[in-house]
């Protein structure tokens, strides 16, 4: 059995943990993954025609309802993201009101933004759950230590979704953190879909591994079969950085893809939110929702990590956590007996 400091401090049995996929949901994969032993985490859903705030609080209780396990939930907290604040305030007021929902939702993830705010309201009104914070570079790292936040989520180029400019991958930036901040708890995210990737992260410091492509590919994820499909016969050379809401962001290279132009510079990226109409925005967030809510992936946005090269197969997701856990225990035990 692998025991890190975080199955220890979270009180879970495999070091693997789901990563945010929002807007999309994964409540019901936040459950499968926190049944079968790991961290499964809550998105931050954003999808038009709701109150964001309520839908969130819908599905913590939703969570709560279906395990007694530990989870966790993932806040963007960026320019864009306005409900953010709201949230950062609601949910120590919802942990205290239900104390089921403070007993498991033990694990808050902040991204696509600053970590002051919520490690100043979280540290105050829910300081038994860890804050971790999403670090794409070792300099912005420095700056989440100097926050307060009890953990890293070091996160490479190579993942799905939402990235950063900084262009790091994740082989470096794991290194670079274990080894400035040996301390602190520490998450390796991007660029992992495999038991031999479990068990580099672990090797090189991390304290747990988190997936977000291995997941979609998952039977119990919510994503819409014909996304979960294109990941199968994907190599890593079909996806691309282009410009998302938040900055870079990976997408399976598709007509939407392709139309949707080159990355911009942070500069102009920082400019064209400062002149965005509410409905510029809605009608790029459209493009995202109209591959969860009508399984559009030919015009619509579809995230997907480098890892898709490493899945060849939809699996359960018990054989995703407990599985490549195991074989990752094979992998460095035979690692160790080489070492005379």
């Amino acid at each position: 059995m692998i025991k890190t400091r975080i199955t220890e401090k979270f009180g879970i049995k495999y070091p693997i943990i789901s990563a945010p996929m929002g807007p999309f949901y994964t409540t019901e994969l936040a459950v499968a993954v926190s049944e079968a032993g790991g961290l499964g985490v809550v998105s931050h859903a954003t999808l038009r025609g709701k109150n964001s705030v309520k839908d969130f609080k819908e599905q913590l209780d939703y969570v709560v309802e279906h395990t007694d396990k530990p989870f966790g939930l993932n806040v963007r907290v960026a320019r864009v993201q306005t409900d953010h604040r709201v949230l950062l305030r609601k949910i120590p007021q919802w942990r205290n009101e239900n104390p089921k929902l403070r007993e498991q939702l033990i694990y808050g993830l902040t991204s696509a933004g600053g970590p002051r705010l919520a490690g100043k309201m979280w540290n105050e009104k829910a300081p038994d759950m860890y804050h971790f914070h999403v670090g794409p570079a070792l300099w912005l790292v420095d700056k989440i230590v100097e926050s307060g936040c009890e953990g890293i989520v070091a996160t490479g180029t190579e993942g799905g979704g939402h990235q950063s400019y900084e262009g790091v991958t994740t082989l470096v930036l794991i290194q670079q953190v274990a080894q400035k901040y040996p301390d602190k708890l520490l998450v390796g995210c991007g660029g992992f879909a495999s038991p031999e990737g479990v068990a580099a992260g672990l090797a090189m410091g991390a304290d747990a591994i988190a997936m977000g492509t291995r997941f979609i590919a998952s039977t119990q994820s919510e994503f819409r079969q014909n996304y979960k499909d294109l990941i199968i016969p994907a190599t890593a050379r079909d996806t691309m950085l282009t410009t998302g809401g938040f900055g870079p962001i990976r997408l399976l290279k598709n007509k939407y893809c392709l139309e949707h132009g080159k990355i911009m510079t942070k500069e102009e990226k920082i400019a064209q939110e400062l002149s965005y109409e509410m409905d510029e925005y809605l009608k790029d967030l459209y493009a995202y929702e109209i591959v969860y809510t009508k399984g559009d992936v030919v015009d619509g946005a579809v995230p997907v990590g480098q890892t898709c090269g490493l899945i060849d197969s939809i699996l359960n997701v018990d054989d995703i956590v407990s599985g490549y856990t195991k074989k990752a225990e094979v992998l460095l035990k035979k690692l160790c007996s080489n070492i005379s």
